[in-house]
Formats: C-alpha cells, sequence, structure tokens
C-alpha cells in the first residue's frame, strides 16, 4: 500500500469514529517529517497516538499483530479493516529495523537519551520520544535506588539492629506495654534489654516489615488495599527514623500527594497517628515535636514547583529537593512523567517510600507505574539475605512461603494484606471484585442482611437522583443533610470557619460516583439530573452558573490560587466586609471553600476558569478520597472503559454504604472480566 493509499484510508477511519482528529494529524506530521515514509509507519504513528490518548506509553508491534482487536477494541467493522491493513505490518524487531530503520522521524534502539526524532524504536516497542526518555529515566532511577547503598541514607547513621528493634517493637506494641519498651529504644538502652519485639510473632506483622525494609534502602513500596495501614506505618517510620538519625536539626521529611485533597488526608492521618504515639511514648520520644516541625502536605506539582508555560519543573537533577525521606501518598495515581521528573528531583541519598494500593485504576495520564512497580505475586521473592536482615532489625520471621529469587525492587516492597476498615459486605465484595469472582460479588451483593452493600437494578438512571438526595434504607442521608446544614448559617462571624468546614463534611457524606462522563448514566447527565432534583425539592436556589451550596471540583493546577486538579469545595457567601456574618439569604461574596487540613481557604468564584459541578464525579476523579456512602453507577452498556480496577476502586471509596446501580448484572459482570491494561516497556527496563 502506498503512503498516499493509508493516509486516505486512515481518513475514512477518522469520519467512522474508530480514529481521532489527533490520530490522524500525528500521521500527518510524520508524514510531513519523512516525505518518504512508508505507509506502515503512518498506520503505525496513528495507533501511538491513539494508545497514548488510552493511557499507554508505547505502541507493541508483536501485539498488535496477533490480537488488534484485543489492543484497541474496536468494533468488528474496524477491526476487520484494521488486520487487512496490517498485512504488511512489522510485528518483531528485525522486521521493524529493516522497514523502518532509514526514516529521519525515527530512531532504532538508541543507547542514550541524544537525538530529536519524534519516534523511538526500542526492543518491539514503538513510543514518542519523551515517553521513552521517562520509561528509561525513571528505571535507572529506581534500579539505583533498590542497590543497597555503601552508606546508610536519609540522615541515619551507623544502623544498630538491636536498637532499630526495639525502637519498631515501641511503636508498633500495644498501649500498655509501651512505656518501657520506649525508655528500652534511648541510646541508652542497656543490650539485650527485652522488648514486645523479641519474641518472633505467629503471624507476620507486615506493617513491622516495611519499617525494617525502609531502613535499608532508599526506596520502600508499602501497598495494600483501603483500611491496611498505610499512614499508619509510615508515620511509625517516619518516627523511626527520627530516632535513629538523633541528631539536631531532624530529619527534613516531605509528605506528598497526586491531589489535594489526597495530601491533606495523607498529613491529617500522619498528624493523628503521631499524636497518638506521643501518648503512647510518653517522654521519651518526642512525635508531636517531629509533627509540629513538618510542613504542609503538598501536591507533586507544588511540591517539584510548576513554571508557567513549560512541562518542567523548578527542582530538577541540577536543583534537587531539600529533603532527606519523602513519603508519596496514592502513588497509584502518578502517571509515568510525573514519577520521573520526581525521581529525578530527589537528592541521591534521600529516602522515598511510595504509598499506595496497587490495585486501583491506573493514572489518568499514561503509565501504571505503582502496578508496574508492584509486579509479581503478593508473597514470595524474598531472599535470604532480606529475610535475615527483617529479623535481625524487626523480630519478624519470614516463613518458607515468603522465600525466592526476587529482584531487587521486590526486597523493597511490602504488601499490607490485613484490612482493619472493611470486615462486612463492602469488604467482602471489593475482595470477590479484586479476584475478578463475579459470582461471589453477586452473592455478597444479594445478600441484604446487612444494608452496608446493596445492587439496585435500573431500567434507566433515573433512581440516582432520588439516592442522591435522600440515601436509602441503611444509610440515611444524601445531599439533603449538607444543604440543610448550609440553612444552618450563624449569626456570629466567628463561627463562620467550624459551620464551613461541617457544610463540606456532610457533602462527604454521600458521592455518586460514575464509570462514564458524558450520556444520562455518566457525569454530565447525573450532575444535571441531581442538581433539577435539588432545586424541585427546594434545597436549592440556583441563579445562574454560581450560586449558593453548589460543590465545584478544580479540573486543572492554579498553584497561584492555591488550588490543584481534584480539590472540591462548596460555594458560599462570604461573611461580610465588617466582619459581620451574612443571613441566610442575603446578598454577599459568593466563595468556593476548600478544606485544608484544619484549616480553611477560599476563592472568589470568578476567579474559577477551571471547575466543574461535582454532585457526581467519575471514579478516577474519586481517587485519593473516601464517602460515607458510595452510589456506584455502571453505564447501562459495556464499555471498554468499564474494568474490574475501575468497580474496585469505585466500591473501596465507600467508608460505611455502598450501592450498586446498574442495568441488570451484565455490567458488573463483564467489568470483572476486563484487566487494565497498559502497555510499557517499564518492567523489561526494569528487568
Amino acid at each position: 500500500m502506498t503512503a498516499a493509499a493509508m493516509h486516505t484510508r486512515l481518513q475514512a477511519w477518522r469520519s467512522a469514529g474508530w480514529l481521532r482528529a489527533l490520530d490522524l494529524a500525528f500521521a500527518g506530521f510524520v508524514q510531513e517529517l519523512d516525505t518518504q515514509a512508508p505507509a506502515s509507519l503512518l498506520l503505525a504513528a496513528a495507533l501511538l497516538a491513539q494508545l497514548e490518548g488510552r493511557g499507554h506509553s508505547c505502541l507493541p508491534l508483536g501485539d498488535v499483530g496477533a490480537d488488534p482487536g484485543g489492543v484497541f477494541g474496536w468494533p468488528a467493522a474496524g477491526t476487520e479493516a484494521l488486520q487487512a491493513a496490517l498485512a504488511d505490518w512489522p510485528a518483531d524487531p528485525p522486521a521493524a529495523r529493516a522497514a523502518w530503520g532509514a526514516s529521519a522521524v525515527l530512531q532504532v534502539d538508541p543507547a542514550d537519551e541524544g537525538g530529536s526524532s519524534p519516534l523511538v524504536l526500542c526492543d518491539g516497542r514503538l513510543y514518542l520520544r519523551r515517553y521513552w526518555r521517562h520509561e528509561r529515566q525513571l528505571a535507572h532511577q529506581v534500579r539505583a535506588r533498590t542497590r543497597l547503598p555503601a552508606a546508610p541514607a536519609g540522615g541515619v547513621g551507623v544502623l544498630d539492629a538491636g536498637r532499630a528493634r526495639r525502637l519498631i517493637g515501641a511503636l508498633f506494641a500495644t498501649p500498655g506495654a509501651v512505656s518501657s519498651a520506649a525508655h528500652d529504644a534511648a541510646p541508652s538502652a542497656p543490650p539485650g534489654t527485652p522488648s514486645p519485639g523479641d519474641d518472633t510473632p505467629a503471624d507476620i506483622d507486615w506493617q513491622q516489615v516495611a519499617c525494617a525494609l525502609a531502613l535499608r534502602g532508599r526506596l520502600t513500596l508499602i501497598t495494600g488495599g483501603p483500611g491496611t495501614g498505610k499512614t499508619y506505618t509510615a508515620a511509625r517510620l517516619l518516627v523511626l527514623l527520627q530516632a535513629l538519625h538523633g541528631g539536631a536539626p531532624p530529619l527534613r521529611v516531605a509528605l506528598s500527594a497526586p491531589t489535594g485533597k489526597a495530601a491533606a488526608r495523607l498529613r491529617q492521618s500522619i498528624d493523628g497517628a503521631l499524636q497518638g504515639l506521643q501518648a503512647q511514648l510518653g517522654a521519651h520520644l518526642p512525635p508531636a515535636a517531629w509533627a509540629a516541625q513538618l510542613g504542609p502536605a503538598r501536591t507533586l506539582h507544588a511540591l517539584l514547583g510548576t513554571r508557567a508555560g513549560t512541562r518542567r519543573f523548578v527542582h530538577d537533577a541540577a536543583r534537587p529537593l531539600d529533603v532527606d525521606l519523602l513519603f508519596v501518598d496514592e502513588a497509584s495515581m502518578v502517571h509515568l512523567e510525573m514519577m520521573a521528573l520526581l525521581f529525578e528531583a530527589l537528592p541521591p541519598q534521600a529516602r522515598v517510600v511510595l504509598l499506595g494500593d496497587k490495585d486501583q485504576l491506573a493514572s489518568v495520564e499514561a503509565g501504571a507505574v505503582m502496578g508496574e512497580l508492584c509486579q509479581g505475586p503478593a508473597a514470595g521473592g524474598y531472599r535470604p539475605d532480606t529475610a535475615a536482615w527483617v529479623q535481625a532489625h524487626s523480630g519478624q520471621a519470614l516463613g518458607a512461603g515468603e522465600l525466592g529469587p526476587g529482584t531487587d525492587l521486590r526486597q523493597q516492597t511490602v504488601v499490607l494484606r490485613r484490612s482493619r476498615r472493611f470486615a462486612g459486605p463492602i469488604g467482602q465484595l471489593a475482595a470477590a471484585v479484586n479476584q475478578g469472582d463475579a459470582a461471589a460479588a453477586l452473592a455478597v451483593l444479594r445478600t441484604r442482611r446487612d444494608a452496608e452493600a446493596v445492587s439496585v437494578d435500573a431500567r434507566d438512571a433515573g433512581v440516582v437522583p432520588p439516592l442522591a438526595l435522600d440515601g436509602r434504607a441503611g444509610a440515611p442521608g444524601g445531599y439533603r443533610a449538607y444543604l440543610e446544614r448550609l440553612r444552618e448559617r450563624p449569626a456570629a462571624a466567628e463561627a463562620f470557619v467550624p459551620w464551613a468546614q461541617s457544610v463540606l463534611a456532610r457533602f462527604d457524606g454521600l458521592r455518586v460516583l460514575c464509570a462514564l462522563r458524558e450520556g444520562p448514566w455518566g457525569v454530565a447527565g447525573l450532575n444535571a439530573a441531581i442538581e433539577a432534583a435539588l432545586v424541585a425539592a427546594g434545597l436549592l436556589q440556583r441563579r445562574g452558573e454560581w450560586y449558593e451550596g453548589r460543590p465545584v471540583m478544580v479540573t486543572r493546577n492554579d498553584p497561584a490560587l492555591g488550588i490543584f486538579n481534584g480539590d472540591i469545595g462548596i460555594v458560599l457567601r462570604a461573611p461580610g466586609a465588617s466582619g459581620a456574618a451574612v443571613t441566610a439569604g442575603a446578598e454577599g461574596t459568593l466563595r468556593a471553600y476548600f478544606s485544608d487540613g484544619a484549616a480553611l481557604r477560599s476563592v472568589a468564584v470568578g476567579r474559577l476558569a477551571d471547575v466543574e459541578t461535582a454532585f457526581a464525579m467519575t471514579v478516577h476523579k474519586s481517587q485519593g478520597s473516601e464517602f460515607g456512602h458510595v452510589v456506584l453507577v455502571l453505564p447501562d452498556e459495556d464499555v471498554p472503559v468499564l474494568t474490574r480496577e475501575l468497580v474496585y476502586t469505585g466500591i473501596t471509596r465507600a467508608r460505611h454504604a455502598l450501592t450498586l446501580v446498574g442495568k441488570g448484572d451484565a455490567g458488573l459482570v463483564s467489568a470483572l472480566g476486563r484487566r487494565t491494561l497498559r502497555f510499557s516497556g517499564l518492567g523489561a527496563m526494569l528487568a
């Protein structure tokens, strides 16, 4: 096929809706740069652009040649047309080098990051150059950080295994047994002093294992489902490292997450855990003092420092972060480019701890970094030297089933396996979904002994607004609760902040989560329907785009305003200029109020250009958040975005109650049989 014929075919596919305009335009761009480009390279460029838009970092030539329908999920007619166009497809590296190696738009198997061609061919994968560069840089950084250092990392001095073991025992001991253990953990503790960590536990305490492994290297991965104690472990690790550091000033610690809400929740969790540890440890260690010295938890964008008009950040390899220890929560949400730039900006001796659930949805942008870093089964893969280190530093004995010839990265990875939050139907449902067991998931939903989790078979999405307003039996409340609180506006100005915070807290009592953005079963349709129902019930008075009580979600980072993608606020009338509170119904300046930990920040609505109403939101946008009652809405037809990971993520946003709304069981069954797949070369580069 000639290049001109291929371009005509791509235009027809664009008209049929199988390709985006951007996909077609990128193929045209490649043809402009190389007028002699073979037709198969133009096809590859269009397909690569489409996969990049779906979150993949590369085009796997072999997978496309073997199963194009499985890779792209086009309708039958599109798959048939694609198969016909793949007649001369170079499905293996030698064939690709022979077919495309002479093109000026492509560099083949580069040995370094030099070069400016837009495309890179590496190990049978076609990349946009920047994604190849990010994967390569991140793999290099991860390999370097999982190599055992010649000197202790993160400001910790010569490590005394016995002292570390006593400290870990003290930090995880029951409150009644801690005081003496904490005293023994002090530097002057005599050798051999008994502590709660001296006896090998019958069951492995993976939180203690995580702390021991974090002492060993400069990168630690702590993964697990909701309620498994990731931030609980992080707080104890922070105290452990500060105590072992022992010097002045204390370690420079940074807390970060992909979204503002996730960052605020991380700081709240760490603060609460440190205050609790202060009560446990008494005067022997000062967690409360260390908590006071922590800076605010920041988004990754704020941590690295944004530069207007560029994708680069203030901090990079030449201007590294001023940090000894970095915690990153909700790491599954971090996309490839951000993770690569974050690692680039870390000082060589700094420790980084990634916290997240490897089974959640991958990032919205390209890559599935946390999932790839945590590849392999939960059990097994620890080498004998790792097991010896864990026992010496924590007293935890790894059994034979946990041992194996794992990678360097596996030695620094811990899967927390026991959830302290989910023990009822929500936990059972999440486990069944995570395992892809549709029969078990449906059995949980049909067992109504506990109203914690139920399903609603809906012919249309009209059942959702009543659920959003008032909840359901066993899970009352709904958006009525925050709007009734809105009417209880205090007269005193000094009471405004706690009142506004209570409005925000009540709004988080329920959230409608969707798989889709558009259509009656998606965010757009349900936001409009819920808003109309609230107006009809007399709970809202809408006057134009902006009105008091409107919930808004930020859709783009704006560091100048201190708001970031994913932040959720409520529009309220601000107190009067004199400081007096504005009474209900009175005219006042409308501002969007956002919770910032214990504080409250606000932005005038006229300055909010990138926000959307947030009665309903996508499951993707809900990551890093928790809500009392989640109404999870599955679409009325099978769509590729409906996956096991999406359903699992939606379910695990619920603290107390879950309502699953769908058109029969088919949507759930189909979702559980479909895994999220992100094509990438990061795993191969790490190996």
